[in-house]
C-alpha cells in the first residue's frame, strides 16, 4: 500500500504532480503549504484541471483496444497491452485516481466546515467521476475508509455495486446543495470555478448527467432505474447539452471544459494537445499512437464510394508526408509490420482538427455529446419521455457539430449512410451505443470499453450486420485471449495492503467481472 500511502500524504500537504509549473500555486512555498492557504477555492482549479487530464489524456490501451488507434510503423510491438495478458503493472498508474480524489475529499471536508455549500457539490460530483473509473476498471475499490489515513492506512475494499449506490447518493446530495447555495457564501468562486464559473445550473446539468451515465452503466442490472430516473428528473435543470437545439436539430455544447487558461508554455499546454499533438516547443508530441485501419477503414469507411461519415476528417490528422498519396493512412492493431512499413510520419495521427484545435484550447471532461447518447438510451429503455429516434439523431448530430463539422454533412449521414440507419436497426440500444462508439473516438475511449463490456446478445455493440466485427489485435502472442474485461490490481497493492486485496480472490482479466457486466459471453 506504498502508492495509496503516498498519495493520501500528498494530498494532506496538497503537493500536485500535475504539471512542472503550477497554474495554481496557493503558497509563496508550496514545499511549506499553511492549512490557511488550503481553502477550497485554491484546491478546486487544479483538482479540475487534474480531472479534465486524466480522463481526457490516460486511456490509451482502450482507444487501442476498442479500434480507435494503432501502435506506428515507428515502434515495435506492445506484447503485454497487444497480446491482452496484462499483469498487476499493466496501467498501475490508473490507481493515482487516488491522489485527485484525496485533494477533492480535502475540499469537501474544508468547505463543509466553513458552510461553503457549493464547493462541497462540486467536490462531491468530482469525487462521483473520480470513484466510477476506479470500480469500472477493478470492481472492488476502498472507498468508505479511503482517505482515513489515521485509522485506516491499508484500508478495506468496498464492494462495487455498494459504491454505485452511494455514489448516487453523493450525486443527489450535489445537485440539492448547488441549487441552494448562495454564491456570496462561497468565496472565490467564479474564479475558482475554471468549467462554469459558479453556474449553478450548469454543474446541476453536471451532476445529472453523471447520475444518468451511472445508470447506464447499471443498466443490465439494474432493478429501480425509474426511481433513480425521478431524482434526476425532479431537479429541473436537465442534463448537458439539452439547453437548445439549432435550426437543424444539433443541440447546443454544454460539454464540461477546464481552462486555467492553458498557454503556450512548459507544463501549461492544453492536456490533450500537449500529449498527442505537439509540446510547447512545437515539436511532435506523439509518434506513437495513429488511426487504427478499424475505425478508419472498417467504421468511417473513408476510402469507400458510400462512406458518408465525414468525421475521419475531424479525428484524424492527415499524415505528415504522405506515400502513394495515401493522406490518411492506419495500422491494424497488434500486427507484426516489417522494417519496410510506413512510419509515422506517412501516417495519421490521432490529434485531427476536431479534437486538437491550439495549446490553449479548453480541456474537456464530460462533453455534451455523450450526455446526448446517454439520454437517447434512457428514452428508449423507457427511462425517459421523449422521441428516442429524434434524440439519438440529435446525438449524431451534435457529434459532427461539435468536431467542427458543417451540419450539411450530419445530415448526410443520417439520410444516407446504413450505419446510421436507426428506425431499420434491429436493437435500437445497439445501434446508440454503436453511434455512440463512433462519436467518442478520441474524446472518451473509455466510454467504447465500457460500452463493449456492459452490452451483450442483441445489443451488443461491434458485433457484425451493420456495424464491424470486434476489433482483435493481431498480435502473434494473443493466442485465445479477447479484449479484457477488467484490471489487475496494481502491484502495490500485493506488496502494501496484501491482506485486503487478498481477500478479492484471485482475478483474471479474461474472465472477472465488473459488477454491472453480467450478459453471457
Amino acid at each position: 500500500m506504498k502508492k495509496l500511502i503516498g498519495v493520501f500524504f500528498a494530498a494532506a500537504l496538497i503537493v500536485s504532480s500535475g504539471c512542472k509549473k503550477s497554474f495554481f500555486d496557493i503558497n509563496t512555498n508550496p514545499n511549506s503549504p499553511t492549512d490557511a492557504a488550503i481553502t477550497p477555492a485554491a484546491l478546486l482549479p487544479q483538482l479540475l484541471h487534474r480531472t479534465a487530464a486524466k480522463v481526457s489524456t490516460s486511456y490509451n490501451p482502450e482507444a487501442d483496444w476498442m479500434g480507435y488507434w494503432a501502435r506506428s510503423g515507428s515502434y515495435g510491438p506492445s506484447t503485454e497491452e497487444e497480446s491482452y495478458n496484462i499483469t498487476t503493472t499493466f496501467e498501475a498508474d490508473e490507481w493515482n485516481w487516488f491522489d485527485i480524489l484525496a485533494d477533492a475529499n480535502t475540499m469537501e471536508k474544508k468547505a463543509t466546515a466553513a458552510n461553503q455549500t457549493f464547493y462541497v457539490g462540486i467536490a462531491k460530483i468530482i469525487k462521483s467521476i473520480g470513484f466510477m473509473y476506479l470500480v469500472d476498471q477493478y470492481n472492488n475499490v476502498p472507498y468508505s475508509k479511503a482517505f482515513d489515513i489515521v485509522g485506516n492506512i491499508t484500508p478495506a475494499y468496498d464492494k462495487g455495486p455498494d459504491i454505485y449506490k452511494d455514489l448516487l447518493l453523493q450525486l443527489d446530495d450535489a445537485a440539492k446543495l448547488i441549487k441552494a447555495a448562495n454564491i456570496d457564501a462561497n468565496p472565490g468562486l467564479t474564479q475558482a470555478d475554471i468549467t462554469f464559473h459558479g453556474d449553478a445550473t450548469m454543474w446541476r446539468k453536471l451532476a445529472n448527467s453523471q447520475r444518468l451515465r451511472l445508470l447506464i452503466h447499471e443498466s443490465e442490472v439494474l432493478t429501480n432505474a425509474s426511481t433513480e430516473v425521478a431524482k434526476i428528473t425532479a431537479d429541473g435543470a436537465g442534463f448537458l447539452g439539452d439547453g437548445g437545439v439549432d435550426k437543424n436539430g444539433s443541440s447546443a455544447d454544454e460539454s464540461a471544459y477546464v481552462n486555467p487558461p492553458y498557454v503556450q508554455e512548459d507544463g501549461r499546454q492544453n492536456p490533450f494537445w500537449n500529449a498527442f499533438k505537439n509540446l510547447y516547443t512545437g515539436s511532435a508530441a506523439n509518434q506513437y499512437y495513429r488511426a487504427n485501419n478499424y475505425l478508419l477503414e472498417d467504421v468511417y469507411d473513408w476510402s469507400g464510394s458510400s462512406s458518408y461519415d465525414t468525421r475521419f476528417q475531424y479525428v484524424y490528422a492527415q499524415a505528415a508526408t504522405p506515400l502513394n498519396g495515401l493522406v490518411y493512412y492506419g495500422y491494424n492493431y497488434g500486427e507484426i509490420l516489417p522494417g519496410t512499413a510506413p512510419k509515422a510520419v506517412n501516417s495519421s495521427d490521432v490529434s485531427g482538427p476536431g479534437l486538437a484545435l491550439s495549446p490553449s484550447q479548453p480541456q474537456w471532461f464530460f462533453t455534451s455529446v455523450e450526455s446526448l447518447f446517454l439520454e437517447a438510451e434512457a428514452i428508449q429503455r423507457g427511462w425517459l419521455t421523449g422521441s428516442a429516434q429524434v434524440a439519438y439523431n440529435n446525438a449524431v448530430k451534435a457529434s459532427f457539430k461539435w468536431l467542427g463539422a458543417p451540419d450539411s454533412e450530419a445530415n448526410d449521414y443520417l439520410a444516407n449512410d446504413p450505419k446510421a440507419d436507426f428506425a431499420g436497426a434491429t436493437s435500437k440500444i445497439s445501434q446508440i451505443a454503436f453511434q455512440k462508439y463512433i462519436a467518442l473516438a478520441g474524446i472518451n475511449n473509455f466510454e467504447a470499453w465500457v460500452d463493449y463490456r456492459r452490452l451483450d446478445g442483441a445489443d451488443a455493440i461491434l458485433k457484425g450486420g451493420n456495424q464491424p466485427v470486434l476489433p482483435l489485435s493481431l498480435s502473434p502472442s494473443r493466442g485465445s485471449r479477447t479484449i479484457p474485461l477488467r484490471l489487475m490490481y496494481p502491484q502495490n497493492e500485493y506488496n502494501f495492503n496484501a491482506a485486503n486485496v487478498a481477500k478479492e480472490g484471485t482475478i483474471n482479466p479474461q474472465t472477472s467481472r465488473i459488477f454491472w457486466d453480467k450478459g453471457a459471453r
